[in-house]
């Protein structure tokens, strides 16, 4: 994964342009590795007749994807959201749930408690997902800040999940191999790309190696994931971000490597968004491969795609295209009819539990004193600032493409003077719509001109551009967003005092598409202080609906 430290201009994954450089494509070791020649089983009973891409229309990059028996499991980027590290569940590739998080809390400094500084695009970068047969446990492994790697074990996908060890070398975009005598490797690297064995118990390296350079024709490669298939090694590589490569070894982890061209400025299925890159191959049950690749699609982020791979006689993969482009859609991958049906992604959350569902995550981590589930979401100001990106405990939801609307039962009636609470549409350019509570008043307000520059400082901490007085205790708060790719898109926002009659306040507010930031835009509750702490708000009920 790139960041604005890596001398690559990622602004290519803003455009998909015409062409396809001759591809191939490798075989992946899962937890339960079947060999790539295997035949493709036919259509069963319950596997999907087509399916259409994204198949998540949400914001997943760095993608990681593996089996372990009828069950598929995916891993993504966070950067400064906690929990970080989401692992994603799927029983057919196609219709996918948050099971929980690999990274429980960002325990890497005050910045990530926004204490004296910030982690805004730091934090969880691209990582690994893992699966140790021999023991039973899943793995996730990510350097963090360029200084170490951190390796986080469980049992269950959903958790608990906790630190196993911390390793000094910092294993940049890592992917894990659990090889099949259950040794333990991990590819990383930046265009020069290396591979590191650990000891058995995964707690420390015991070698590192350089094993390629990338040539100066190809740029950049990054964003390893590590596989074994049929006695030769593959280190899959992605090229910021319009390609992906791959490397192939028959001479051990250690190589020496081949390489060869996947895909170059390949047309992605999402209408103004970039080339499909940097994630994970998989094979089902069946024998049959596809790549889970992401797309750039700003201002939503980075969403999931999938695609059929095949296979040449001499054992390089191929992404299979429909009209020279990544298809918008291609027959459901043939798997057992699922045991149940996943977890929405979108719908109600009354917040009845005493933890929150896997699907929120809060921006740094939160001051976990200060907020409580159960008969709602109750949220007592932390932080007093004038600035939003200051304020401890914003919980913060992924939008769902392409569009998509928030809305929040929202009881202010134990705010005091000073606070701010509701509902926002945040990244590094910022706007929301909530409850303000001066000098004995209450008013429900729209603000934009919330921004931050390029090092994450904030610049502007937001213009009220529209208000009215409200009364009473509860308001329901509404934001509308559009997050197709390509021109900046509009934000909208409403109020309701019955939950029925919505009434449109301010202008429409366009949300940014830099690429810069990586994450994508999100829906936010919010309440801090900009006088004094004691003030708290609880959210009744909070429903994210599309069209």
């Amino acid at each position: 994964m790139s960041c604005s430290r890596q001398p690559v201009d990622r602004r290519r994954a803003l455009t998909a342009v015409g062409g396809l450089a001759g591809g191939a494509f490798l075989s992946l070791a899962g937890p339960s590795p079947i060999a790539a020649s295997a035949p493709a089983r036919g259509p069963v009973p319950g596997a999907a007749a087509q399916y259409t891409n994204p198949v998540i229309w949400q914001d997943f990059a760095d993608i990681d994807v593996i089996r372990v028996g009828g069950t598929y499991y995916a891993s993504a980027s966070t950067m400064h959201y906690s929990p970080g590290a989401p692992v994603l569940r799927s029983y057919d590739l196609v219709n996918w749930e948050i099971a929980g998080h690999s990274v429980p809390v960002l325990d890497f400094g005050a910045k990530y408690d926004l204490n004296g500084a910030r982690g805004y695009v730091r934090g969880i970068w691209a990582s690994s997902l893992a699966y140790r047969p021999s023991n039973r446990t899943f793995y996730w492994l990510g350097q963090i800040d360029f200084a170490r790697t951190y390796v986080y074990t469980a049992t269950a996908a959903e958790g608990p999940w906790s630190r196993l060890t911390t390793i000094s070398t910092p294993y940049y975009d890592a992917g894990l191999l659990v090889d099949t005598d259950d040794a333990l490797y991990v590819a990383y690297g930046n265009t020069t790309i290396s591979v590191a064995q650990l000891s058995p118990d995964g707690r420390n390296q015991v070698r590192t190696q350089q094993v390629f350079t990338t040539p100066s024709s190809v740029g950049t490669l990054e964003g390893s994931r590590f596989y074994k298939i049929n006695g030769q090694y593959y280190i899959f590589l992605t090229r910021p971000a319009n390609g992906q490569y791959i490397l192939k070894s028959s001479g051990g982890p250690f190589g020496p490597y081949t390489m060869r061209q996947v895909l170059l400025d390949l047309p992605g299925p999402i209408s103004g968004g970039g080339v499909p890159h940097q994630g994970g191959l998989v094979q089902t049950q069946g024998g049959a491969w596809y790549y889970m690749a992401f797309v750039d699609a700003y201002p939503g982020g980075r969403m999931p795609v999938l695609a059929p791979v095949t296979w040449t006689s001499d054992g390089w993969p191929v992404v299979q295209l429909v009209n020279g482009a990544w298809g918008a859609s291609y027959p459901g991958p043939a798997v057992p009819t699922p045991p149940r049906q996943v977890t929405p992604m979108i719908g109600v959350d009354t917040f009845d539990g005493t933890s929150l569902k896997p699907r929120w995550e809060w921006n740094h981590n939160p001051d976990n004193a200060k907020w409580s589930a159960g008969n709602g979401l109750t949220l007592r100001t932390a932080t007093v600032t004038n600035d939003l990106y200051w304020a401890r405990n914003t919980l913060t939801h992924r939008i769902q493409g392409p569009t998509s609307t928030a809305t929040v039962q929202l009881d202010f009636s134990a705010m005091r003077d000073g606070d701010r609470a509701g509902l926002a549409l945040l990244r590094d350019s910022s706007a929301w719509i909530g409850v303000r509570r001066d000098g004995g008043t209450t008013r429900v307000a729209m603000v934009n001109g919330l921004t931050m520059d390029s090092s994450w400082n904030t610049t502007g901490t937001g213009t009220e551009l529209a208000s009215t007085a409200v009364s009473g205790g509860r308001v329901w708060l509404r934001a509308s967003a559009d997050i197709r790719p390509g021109s900046a898109r509009p934000g909208t926002f409403s109020y309701s005092t019955d939950g029925t009659n919505f009434t449109r306040l301010g202008p429409a507010f366009s949300m940014g598409n830099d690429w810069r930031f990586f994450m994508g835009y999100r829906f936010a509750l919010f309440n801090h202080a900009t006088q004094a702490l004691g003030g708290a708000v609880r959210v009744l009920r909070f429903e994210l609906s599309t069209p």
